[in-house]
């Protein structure tokens, strides 16, 4: 959650939940929606309440007690001569596909009373694409929606050709009345109302649950399981924000299907528009729980290999050994309205399986993945070289999807990949941490063909192409004027000079020789780039530089984190520990909770990081970010 953003936001089993301060839900779209979601859907718009007839007070505002609770109190409009007769204590729950209410009124006069309850209530199933801001609007030819009354509530219905949805609303004790809602004589909405008896002092209770019922699961979805930690023993910064992020992995868990057709649970990007697997950054938020949580690494390459790419889609932009960039389970996506049911728009992904593969067995000395995944690993690296670029153009490569993405690497945002001018590089573009990511990719590969799947001649192939890759790099990529790497080279070979934070990646992966690696790390450090808290994505002081711009001058704790295991590599002692004080800082005044970005603006400016205004949080790489630099501090 944002400063700007108020709303309260509860999480578990794959659910959540987005709820104004007073508990209510209105529907709304944008930036900051509101709603139960599940399976890229809102599965309720509208959850309203009033009391004898009127909006309640908020006495005490919804908050969150834990990450899927949260309670507030309530009660009619009164006055200092008039108090109000009764006092509602409101309590919501998320769990697995799941929104629970309770209720309690308690009266606070002798003589009994009846309160009137009424709560207007609407599932407008509407996919999550259509939520954004960007207005975009999509046909639906013989859609089909219904509200149903039952003995204890209401059915939501939505029905589109093959593609069948329903949300059920069940209460205890049933409503006296159920109408449709004032002034949308056409509306789904229906408003159910309540005359509850109250004794002198005396209380009743109303208990409420919506279920939701995406295509594609059970009635009964089932829940997560949930980890049991250790409380921490050293309340130290670090230590606390390490802690929350874990909570935070476990709440983005969600179980998704295997290579051999095993569930498996697996870190989903982020909240609220990337509860789904995601190739790059499921992969990275593996890559940084390794040495504490390895069995997450199993079960994400588990997951990415059975959606691995099998044939040519230019839709999806699939590709024959190509890992997903994305998976969606939405309407528009069943649809093929949107191209993201299995979108393959990454470049980054295949090789960052590759060096997660190779990393989990390093570090735990399981060869059971490599083995089970030996015919994926092997065409990721086809791709590599065919489809990807490497044999044709010398490097991994992209070019836009207008249709999808426009940049496919982490920066993936228009306008991201640009010249210090501002101007956006055309393809098929080469970026810099991509090449970086190819080559640990082909060191890896060659070590598990050698030690693993005894195949010398495949190794020694792969060994020859990662050195010939790190040989020409520096000649192409280096600027001398600058004494920097390029951040790409466009489809033309010329170098994208704008000063971005991609070349930390470079120090992660091996491709720098040691003297540029550290001629790199100590620029990384300098003021334009490190405000303090984190390093920019963008330098300031160039053109496109931007402190609330996505990708062109906020800072990423997870790009800190892959920066910050690099600069350990080479031995920059002194720069991981200002990142990582910058980053625990940061966390610290976030309640422990790092955010998906944060803003450029100096440190000097502001007593507390100023926020992103669109960040999503929790998100997995953010999360797990603490744990990438408690390893880098090990490692120095």
């Amino acid at each position: 959650m944002t400063a700007a953003d108020t709303r309260v936001q509860l999480v578990r089993d794959a659910t959540f939940a987005r709820l104004d301060t007073d508990g209510g839900i209105t529907g709304t779209r944008g930036t900051t929606p509101d709603g139960l979601f599940l399976r890229d859907a809102r599965h309720l718009s509208r959850w309203q309440l009033t009391v004898d007839g009127t909006s309640p007070v908020a006495l005490v505002p919804a908050t969150a007690e834990t990450d899927h609770t949260a309670t507030g109190v309530l009660t009619p409009k009164g006055t200092r001569d008039n108090p109000p007769a009764y006092t509602v204590f409101r309590q919501q729950t998320v769990s697995a596909g799941a929104l629970s209410e309770h209720l309690r009124l308690v009266s606070n006069r002798p003589d009994p009373l009846t309160a009137r309850v009424d709560l207007t209530v609407d599932a407008d199933f509407a996919d999550l694409f259509e939520l954004r801001a960007d207005d975009r609007h999509y046909p639906k030819p013989g859609a089909r929606h219904e509200t149903q009354p039952t003995d204890d509530g209401l059915l939501f219905d939505y029905r589109r050709a093959d593609w069948h949805t329903r949300t059920t609303l069940t209460c205890h004790p049933a409503p006296d009345a159920v109408t449709t809602a004032q002034g949308t004589p056409q509306s789904t909405a229906r408003t159910l109302t309540w005359h509850l008896e109250l004794d002198g002092h005396g209380e009743a209770e109303l208990h409420l649950t919506v279920r939701a019922q995406p295509q594609g699961l059970p009635a009964d979805i089932p829940a997560v399981p949930h980890r049991r930690r250790a409380p921490a023993t050293a309340p130290d910064d670090l230590t606390r924000t390490c802690e929350r992020g874990l909570a935070d992995v476990d709440l983005l868990t969600i179980p998704v299907t295997g290579v051999d057709g095993e569930e498996v649970y697996v870190p989903a990007a982020g909240i609220l528009w990337f509860l789904t697997l995601f190739g790059r950054d499921s992969l990275l938020t593996s890559y940084f729980l390794l040495p504490y949580r390895p069995e997450t690494a199993a079960a994400t390459l588990s997951a990415l290999a059975a959606t691995q790419g099998q044939r040519h889609d230019a839709f999806s932009g699939e590709q024959p050994g190509r890992i997903v960039h994305e998976t969606r389970h939405g309407e528009l996506a069943h649809f093929r309205q949107v191209p993201y049911g299995r979108y393959y728009g990454a470049v980054d992904a295949t090789p960052l399986f590759l060096v997660l593969l190779h990393a989990h067995y390093e570090t735990t000395g399981d060869r059971s993945p490599a083995v089970r995944l030996e015919q994926h690993a092997r065409q990721a690296v086809d791709w590599m070289l065919t489809d990807g670029g490497l044999e044709k153009h010398g490097y991994l490569v992209y070019t836009p999807d207008p249709g999808g993405l426009v940049n496919q690497n982490w920066k993936d945002s228009a306008g991201a990949i640009c010249f210090t001018d501002g101007t956006q590089a055309q393809g098929p573009i080469a970026v810099s941490e991509a090449q970086g990511y190819a080559y640990d990719a082909l060191v890896r590969t060659a070590n598990l063909a050698h030690d693993i799947w005894q195949d010398e001649p495949y190794a020694h192939r792969l060994r020859e192409a990662a050195a010939r890759l790190r040989s020409r790099f520096v000649t192409d990529f280096w600027m001398p004027g600058a004494d920097f790497p390029a951040l790409a080279l466009d489809g033309d070979g010329r170098r994208v000079d704008a000063l971005a934070s991609d070349a930390g990646h470079l120090l992660w992966s091996g491709i720098l020789d040691p003297e540029h690696a550290h001629r790199v790390g100590r620029r990384l450090l300098e003021p334009d780039f490190f405000s303090g808290w984190a390093i920019r994505t963008l330098a300031a002081g160039q053109k496109p530089y931007h402190p609330l711009s996505y990708h062109r001058g906020s800072a990423w704790p997870h790009d800190n984190a892959v920066i910050a295991l690099g600069l350990a590599r080479h031995g920059l002692a002194a720069e991981v520990n200002t990142v990582t004080e910058g980053l625990i800082a940061a966390a610290a005044r976030h309640a422990y909770r790092l955010p998906e970005v944060i803003a450029g603006y100096a440190r000097s400016a502001t007593a507390d990081p100023v926020p992103y205004p669109h960040a999503c949080s929790p998100q997995a790489w953010a999360a797990a970010t603490p744990l990438a630099l408690r390893t880098a501090l090990q490692q120095v």
